[in-house]
């Protein structure tokens, strides 16, 4: 159903056969199997993270998004460990709980490629194909793949003083120079991976909030969520407690949650289709209301002034 007045749906998405439309908003849970993530509340050994994707999943999460390394500063984890951590925890949710969608949070091409024999649906490559050989291995496989922007920073790295001069006889505002990289570099990882066989459907793009961004980049970021959704591929935002929302707020992590829902439902109304997140209920009703405003879907009931 289209609206006049309300910004185009996003494209679908799919991943082994399954297709999730404009319809259901697309919930990430985020469980990270790490002693050092920025969010202390996502922090989870073995049992902490089989528990925390059962709650997920009651909570109404559509997909769980695994991973074993912070993305930021932290002790160096090598590739086997990675793949300890992460990988038995692929095939335990594989097999407690299939109706849920399967996603590793990655850049290394060797860890993709045992989540992928584990059973996951999807590699969450974080760094931008810092690894080439990733995106052939989810092709290989089967798997979707995220392609993610990161202005060239280099994986657990930091940014400083990071720019995207904008060309002045072809925009209006300066910060539109990061916009027209993210679009163009998301576009050609997105054409990379449908040569090699991945369906478009499956192939989702991230603009990478925060990473090799400032606060002023990553807010831009949100308001031109359009000009992602253009690409014609699902977008996926990771906004959940980033450190724009807090210098935004001047808030700590552990009081992001109400910032995060508020960039959320920007970004849904603009066409936004997948969202990771660490607060799955919160998300999964804030991405409903938006939506049922849309008219993507009907209210789950509706009788006031007709019974």
């Amino acid at each position: 159903m289209t609206v006049a007045g309300v910004p185009a749906a996003g494209a679908v998405l799919r991943l082994r056969g399954r297709e999730l439309g404009p319809d259901r908003p697309v919930v990430m849970a985020v469980v990270n199997r790490t002693t050092d993530s920025f969010y202390a509340a996502a922090r989870y050994d073995e049992a902490g993270a089989d528990a925390a994707v059962a709650r997920a999943a009651e909570e109404g999460a559509d997909l769980v998004d695994l991973g074993g390394v912070r993305a930021g500063r932290g002790p160096r984890v090598e590739a086997q460990e990675e793949i300890a951590r992460v990988v038995p925890l692929v095939e335990r949710v594989r097999a407690r709980h299939p109706e849920l969608l399967v996603s590793v949070d990655t850049w290394r091409s060797s860890v993709a490629r045992a989540a992928a024999q584990a059973g996951a649906d999807l590699v969450n490559d974080t760094w931008a194909g810092h690894d080439p050989e990733l995106v052939a291995v989810a092709a290989e496989h089967g798997l979707g793949v995220v392609c993610s922007h990161t202005g060239g920073a280099r994986p657990r790295t930091d940014p400083f003083r990071v720019t995207y001069p904008a060309d002045p006889q072809r925009v209006a505002d300066p910060l539109d120079g990061v916009v027209d990289d993210v679009v163009a570099t998301l576009a050609a990882a997105a054409r990379r991976a449908v040569d090699l066989g991945i369906d478009p459907a499956s192939v989702l793009v991230d603009p990478t909030h925060d990473f090799g961004k400032t606060t002023w980049h990553s807010l831009h970021l949100v308001r031109r969520t359009q000009a992602l959704v253009a690409l014609g591929h699902p977008v996926l935002m990771a906004l959940s407690r980033k450190d724009f929302v807090g210098e935004s707020l001047d808030l700590p992590p552990e009081e992001r949650l109400e910032g995060t829902l508020a960039a959320t439902a920007v970004a849904a109304w603009l066409g936004a289709r997948v969202f990771r997140t660490h607060d799955v209920r919160a998300t999964r009703r804030a991405l409903d209301m938006v939506a049922t405003i849309r008219a993507d879907r009907p209210p789950a009931t509706a009788v006031r002034g007709l019974a």
